[in-house]
């Protein structure tokens, strides 16, 4: 189930080197089931910190397999919209999504 426009890219090192712009990514499993949906003021600098601690310990981050991400000027309107979408869609959010506390309109 892919969440964005952009295509599927594996999750790997290489990750880290995306522009330094604010943006919205997906995170998925091997499965290719959506289990993060975040946002960031500079995917550069979210991502490399991602790959230097293996998603600062997060055992359910670290099932990630493959990614979605995009630009956008507003990347938390956007990624409310995507989890408010997500729920309707399937009844839930992702898995790590439920692990932190997510900010509702």
């Amino acid at each position: 189930m892919e969440l964005l426009d952009d295509k599927m890219r594996v999750w790997t090192d290489s990750a880290q080197y995306v522009k330094p712009n604010p943006g919205v990514y997906v995170l998925y499993n091997r499965k290719k089931d959506p289990i993060y949906i975040g946002y960031t003021d500079n995917l550069e600098k979210t991502f490399a910190n991602y790959v230097d601690t293996d998603f600062d310990g997060s055992e359910c981050m670290q099932k990630t397999s493959s990614y979605q991400r995009v630009f956008d000027d507003n990347p938390k309107e956007m990624q409310l919209r995507l989890i408010e979408d997500f729920k309707n869609e399937t009844g839930s959010i992702p898995v790590c999504n439920s692990e932190i506390k997510i900010e509702t309109r």
